[in-house]
């Protein structure tokens, strides 16, 4: 063979190898991103997940993926695996137990420690350093087999998931309500781990305390709630891996995905098919965000937003009572958007006045920005009447994707 002629089998080879890569989906393993928009086209049409709430999304390829900040998609959570046709993400499960050896069986979503984070692929919460007020996070050491042992904290799994609206007139609020799962005085999300050469607190929701045996036979996906939490669709120690339902929201603007898992007030769990876990009561809610103690961000959730599936303004809890999808929930900061960020969230109830419904003046919000531009105005107010403020709920909710 001539030196020219290897020269170009050379060449050849190369190409092919840059063509495969160029072809290939980078990204295939963390997300499935549905249809891709039309050449040269940088809108598609929205995946099946979102898309009675979202007609359009950003096409790939974006500019997020060289820079995060730019417009696109980005995949916040790294060790998720997301299918953005069925709205879901399948994330490591992770075993553990309690003292008394019941199996415990949980997630990571969110570090204190940015290297840790990185290295997990989980979200860097850096606000949730101040987390260690009473009883707000709980004690693990982490043991020789890599599994967590846990000192207090037990989530019971029974209870039926069950929200019944109010009269059509008033569904909100509901005439009965049931969170599907309930923690005991001592459970809570966040874990301090006692055998770190730093201290570091996680987000590590548990999703079930069943035995191993018992979730193996969810694999598949056919789960049973009594076993497992609301927003569980399958779970397989064998694989290691457990599959949720992600919820939609807005933050500046943006839409994202996220997981939702536990409440302090039993009826925003229940409306969040979330746990309730009564100690996260014990974190600090009144501060502003970027006060030092502060470890919640906001989340504001409209009551009584426009409604009907049709409606491009559909949104809040009346709708989502009487409609059936998500209310539409507006977060604040998030990893790539703000330094702020945290997956506990300081509940705001926004209640659009007679004179806003009157005037025609409510709309879909999309930022904290425009929720608090309303309540200056007069035309937002809170559960009570009084000023647009926090009131003393709050949800733990872990970003996982940005999609645009």
């Amino acid at each position: 063979m001539s030196k020219h002629l290897d020269t170009r089998f050379t060449l050849l080879a190369s190409a092919a190898v840059l063509l495969a890569a160029a072809v290939a989906p980078a990204s295939a393993e963390v997300v499935v991103r549905g249809k891709e928009g039309k050449p040269l086209d940088e809108i598609r049409r929205a995946p099946g997940s979102i898309y009675p709430d979202l007609r359009t999304i950003v096409a790939q390829p974006s500019p997020s993926e060289i820079k995060p900040e730019f417009l696109g998609p980005v995949v916040l959570m790294k060790s998720a695996h997301i299918d953005l046709e069925k709205g879901t993400a399948t994330l490591p499960l992770r075993k553990g137990k309690l003292k008394n050896g019941t199996p415990v069986w949980f997630i990571i979503t969110d570090t204190t420690d940015e290297n840790l984070s990185n290295l997990h692929g989980v979200n860097y919460a850096p606000k949730m350093a101040y987390g260690l007020t009473g009883v707000a996070s709980r004690h693990a050491t982490i043991e020789k087999d890599g599994s967590f042992t846990f000192a207090t904290g037990s989530v019971d799994f029974k209870p039926v998931l069950g929200v019944t609206p109010g009269p059509a007139n008033a569904p909100f609020p509901p005439a009965k309500f049931q969170p599907g799962s309930v923690g005991d005085a001592t459970y809570t999300p966040m874990v301090y781990i006692d055998n770190s050469a730093k201290g570091v607190l996680m987000n590590a929701p548990v999703v079930s305390q069943a035995t191993e045996a018992e979730l193996n036979t969810m694999c598949d996906g056919n789960v049973d709630h009594s076993k497992v939490h609301d927003k569980v669709l399958a779970i397989c120690p064998r694989d290691e891996t457990v599959t949720l339902s992600l919820t939609l929201g807005f933050t500046f603007d943006k839409p994202i995905q996220y997981l939702s898992t536990e409440a302090n007030n039993p009826l925003v769990a229940a409306l969040e098919n979330a746990t309730f876990a009564p100690a996260l009561a014990d974190l600090p809610f009144a501060l502003e965000d970027a006060s030092p103690g502060e470890s919640a961000e906001r989340i504001v959730v409209v009551v009584n937003g426009p409604t009907g599936l049709d409606n491009p303004h559909r949104q809040g809890l009346v709708s989502a009572l009487t409609d059936g999808r998500g209310p539409l929930n507006i977060l604040g900061g998030i990893p790539t958007i703000n330094l702020d960020y945290s997956p506990m969230w300081r509940l705001f109830p926004a209640v659009w006045t007679d004179e806003a419904i009157k005037k025609g003046y409510r709309y879909r919000m999309t930022s904290a920005l425009q929720a608090a531009e309303m309540s200056t105005r007069g035309l937002i107010k809170s559960l009570d009447g009084g000023d647009f403020r926090a009131v003393g709920f709050v949800v733990n909710c872990p970003v996982v994707y940005r999609i645009n």
